[in-house]
């Protein structure tokens, strides 16, 4: 770890265990067919990897040092030199470029375009939306030097696009033959966060935001369910996180919106993040910014807008949801790595053929689409390497030796099942029978893990039908799921006392008619509390 490192660690985590750290452990108990004293091998490899500055706090002792240990050894981000900023690391953005791969698929398959709005905003245009201005002003970043000399207005340098989106808007739509007008964007918002999380709150970030305008209130209200969707399925199917999606309360309602959609994932340590959001602006922002068109009848109106996105917190959700006490669990789908091999050998001569046989794995695998390494550094032994691609989370691991070449067949290791149980020996070589092997086995860990954060999920939510039941389940780390009804004070107040926020109203709601936990009258709908990111 450098100096300007541990300057900024120290700087911006001041809540991180500063005691002895523990060296990373490993879930490998191998067998090699090369090497009868493999497992006093791997053990060994423990001190190196601690030597070496690879160790992780375990989960269950400190959470929030974990994570740290996780981003900072399995080289995800690092600290920038200005408060609150990061730098991703290129397998951490190699996880981010995954997300937006599939994003800008499935973005445009709805048909959204891409294009850039610049990061300078006039601050007059922040201030034409009396609600987006008052929620906002706290978080913004302002330029008002410029040459030298103070500006005639100062700058705000993006923290949303709103408000420059609109501005454009009413440059573009004229007509309703314009509508529905519906672009993206992949962009570095900025917020003047207090409280600093690498990849969670940050002063910088990256992110898609999308902003559509419609003819009707229909159209918009459609769009910002159908992308609230669009980001739900991405959690599901390829990040493996059980998100819960539904409707924002007023009180915790995007600033300038009529209604915020929200997908919430639950972490390791139970708390929630809000992993994606997508808002109905209803005319407010068209009216502010006089964006009209004339409809059919030749009459004028106000164009209905949504705003949607999805950031750079969800990399940490991934981390925070799937790892473990030994680093990162990626999905098969978000993992930049999905496969690695690792040659073994003992004897110079052996190495030639054992490498070999790793190239021919490789092309093999990678002409199937799978993304694969060999790991053939000659500095490192097999056991730390193990313990290594074990903390970077790469899924799979295939190991082949010398006898193994001989036998035409391979030892397979999934990330997901420590130790022996998840290990398999005897795997054919044959191109066919280990390509269906290894989709297979990926396929299946991706399920699991869907399946594994599902079940931890449903275990720590608690049906509760009074504030005393709510409180209780809140001081136990667990989400609380009641019927709600009361007002926006009493919502105010069950964050001051018990540092809980409504995350949603899901759309998946039980039937008939309940009684508010809080004032006991009628209601029509049960809300999810938690503490959060």
């Amino acid at each position: 770890m450098s100096a300007l490192h541990r300057h900024y660690q120290n700087f911006f985590l001041p809540s991180i265990s500063r005691g002895k750290p523990l060296l990373l452990p490993s879930i490998s108990r191998a067998f090699f067919s090369t090497q009868s004293t493999a497992e006093n091998e791997e053990q060994q490899q423990h001190t190196k990897l601690g030597q070496e500055g690879y160790f992780i706090t375990p989960r269950s002792q400190d959470f929030n040092a974990w994570y740290h240990d996780v981003i900072d050894n399995a080289q995800i981000v690092d600290y920038g030199p200005v408060r609150g900023t990061f730098i991703f690391r290129p397998y951490g953005y190699a996880i981010w470029t995954a997300l937006k791969k599939y994003l800008d698929v499935k973005v445009n398959e709805t048909g959204h375009s891409e294009m850039y709005f610049s990061q300078y905003i006039p601050y007059s245009f922040i201030e034409k939306e009396a609600s987006h201005i008052e929620g906002l002003k706290k978080e913004l970043a302002y330029v008002n030097l410029g040459g030298g000399k103070e500006l005639e207005e100062k700058i705000v340098v993006r923290p949303t696009s709103e408000t420059i989106v609109s501005y454009m808007f009413a440059q573009w739509i004229h007509s309703y033959r314009d509508l529905p007008y519906m672009i993206y964007q992949w962009a570095n918002p900025t917020r003047n966060e207090m409280r600093t999380k690498p990849l969670l709150r940050n002063f910088e970030f990256l992110w898609q935001e999308g902003h559509t305008g419609h003819a009707n209130a229909e159209e918009a209200e459609k769009e910002a369910l159908q992308m609230i969707d669009v980001y739900k399925k991405f959690a599901y199917g390829q990040a493996a996180i059980p998100v819960v999606a539904g409707r924002k309360s007023k009180v915790e309602t995007f600033a300038g919106a009529s209604r915020t959609y929200t997908i919430e994932a639950m972490m390791g340590d139970r708390k929630a993040l809000q992993a994606g959001t997508s808002h109905n602006l209803g005319q407010k922002f068209s009216c502010a910014f006089g964006t009209q068109f004339t409809d059919e009848n030749e009459q004028r109106q106000h164009v209905w807008q949504t705003s949607w996105g999805i950031s750079s917190r969800f990399v940490g959700g991934i981390i925070m949801t799937h790892g473990d006490d030994f680093g990162l669990m990626l999905p098969p789908m978000m993992a930049p790595t999905q496969v690695v091999i690792v040659p073994i050998w003992k004897k110079a001569d052996e190495k030639t053929e054992v490498l070999n046989a790793a190239s021919s794995i490789e092309k093999v695998l990678k002409t199937a689409g799978i993304r694969i390494k060999v790991d053939d550094l000659d500095q490192r032994t097999p056991g730390w390497k193990f313990n290594f691609w074990e903390m970077k989370g790469v899924p799979l691991r295939i190991e082949i030796g010398p006898r193994d070449v001989s036998s035409g067949t391979l030892v397979i290791s999934r990330r997901d099942i420590p130790g022996k149980q998840g290990k398999v020996f005897g795997i054919s070589m044959e191109p066919s029978i280990l390509e269906a092997y290894v989709k297979d086995k990926l396929d299946e860990i991706q399920s699991s893990l869907l399946e594994r954060a599902t079940s931890f999920r449903d275990s720590n939510i608690v049906d509760v039908s009074s504030y005393d039941e709510l409180k209780a389940a809140i001081s136990e780390g667990k989400w609380a799921r009641g019927p709600w009804s009361a007002s926006d004070e009493e919502e105010l107040r069950v964050k001051k006392e018990t540092g809980a926020t409504i995350r949603c109203f899901p759309f998946e709601q039980p039937q008939g008619l309940k009684t508010c936990l809080m004032t006991g009258n009628p209601a029509e709908e049960v809300a999810i509390f938690a503490k959060s990111y």
